[in-house]
């Protein structure tokens, strides 16, 4: 039978939609996508067959009526997981399309067959900045490129006690554990405040100001200069096609730890580092979880620190500009510990910190970043 390269692609698509739990398929790039902070998820059930093939012949309808350009742009994205540069896919927005009794508009059932199965409603979305579609209310069209959007993580509320990350816990500024505060923590390793000058330079130099630096660390040691972000978003990742940013994979590092090395190769995609009107954004392109802490995550009332798993396909404010300016109190232990630019956060690729896990310090962590933030 002749077949189209229309026909085709749908196919490839349909192929490459995400898979649900259940269905034999693994794909880490989706999974634990009900939810964040310390493994909060929502298991999907797998359709039975009669959904399933009303799934199948209502999408083939929908990419049917969609230009074969705009075919080529979802299947690169798709089929990249996000990894290639794709343009937007300006479709109708008001189009609705029903399975079973649930009736979803037409970027909604394109990320729930590419993307997240258990999605339920589009307060669950954000948009990632980099979209056409970014801040417009009800546009005539709209992007529906699934890996232009991320999931919101939401915050428990109260915390579970085990994520808790308590004052105590904190060692001196001169302990040998207590992270990058430390200017003791061996070898060539670089203090946060002190390798800040490699930055300072540049602004003084007359370059353009920063508005954050960010530090790359294996362990208790810094690898490679602090990175100086102009721009208002920033990739951060070892392995990514096309990648344009701070690219770890580049950096000499002497760390022959397995761990370190492990942990290094899974950090793949990265994260994206976003400055947006309501704060800095932190969205996790890579296949396993980050661990966030962040002051303006707290509750500014609490004792302890918290901090938080965010899963693949998910982004989290981890800097909230209204909160840092109440949350500068000249008594308070966790400021007084900051570098004296302004806030930090701390975020670490794959293995997490904290009082569930073996590792009570970022410190110890194989690999993990520290963003420093210009508040000047």
């Amino acid at each position: 039978m002749f077949r189209t390269k229309r026909s085709g692609l749908i196919r490839r698509l349909w192929r490459s939609r995400a898979p649900v739990e259940g269905d034999g398929e693994t794909d880490r790039g989706t999974h634990g996508s009900g939810g964040c902070c310390m493994g909060k998820t929502a298991k999907v059930a797998k359709p039975n067959a009669g959904s399933e093939a009303e799934l199948k012949a209502l999408t083939h309808s929908i990419l049917k009526k969609i230009k074969e350009k705009q075919l080529e742009v979802l299947l690169q994205a798709v089929e990249s997981k996000g990894g290639a540069r794709s343009p937007c896919l300006l479709l109708p927005s008001k189009v609705d399309a029903k399975v079973g009794q649930q009736s979803y508009s037409l970027p909604m059932l394109l990320y729930k067959v590419f993307r997240w199965p258990d999605l339920r409603h589009s307060s669950e979305l954000k948009r990632l900045s980099c979209c056409e579609s970014y801040g417009k209310i009800n546009p005539e069209l709209v992007c529906c490129n699934p890996h232009h959007m991320s999931r919101l993580c939401e915050l428990e509320s109260p915390p579970p006690p085990y994520s808790r990350y308590p004052m105590d816990y904190l060692k001196p500024p001169d302990s040998p554990d207590s992270g990058p505060s430390s200017s003791d923590i061996g070898g060539t390793t670089h203090s946060a405040p002190v390798g800040l000058s490699d930055s300072m330079a540049m602004q003084e130099s007359g370059e353009r100001a920063h508005w954050c630096v960010v530090a790359y660390w294996e362990e208790k040691t810094r690898v490679g200069r602090l990175y100086s972000v102009q721009e208002s978003s920033l990739d951060i990742f070892y392995d990514l096609p096309q990648g344009n940013g701070f690219c770890l994979g580049q950096l000499c590092s002497d760390n022959k730890s397995q761990l370190v090395q492990m942990v290094r190769a899974k950090i793949g995609y990265g994260i994206q580092l976003t400055r947006e009107p309501d704060g800095v954004w932190v969205y996790n392109r890579s296949c396993y979880p980050i661990f966030i802490k962040s002051a303006t995550l707290d509750n500014p009332d609490s004792r302890t620190l918290l901090v938080h798993k965010v899963f693949p396909g998910f982004s989290i404010k981890a800097f909230d500009y209204d909160k840092a300016g109440s949350l500068q109190r000249p008594n308070d232990h966790e400021f007084t510990q900051q570098p004296r630019t302004g806030f930090t956060v701390q975020i670490s690729f794959v293995k997490g910190w904290g009082q569930c896990y073996t590792r009570q310090f970022i410190s110890s962590c194989p690999c993990w970043l520290e963003v420093i933030f210009n508040t000047r």
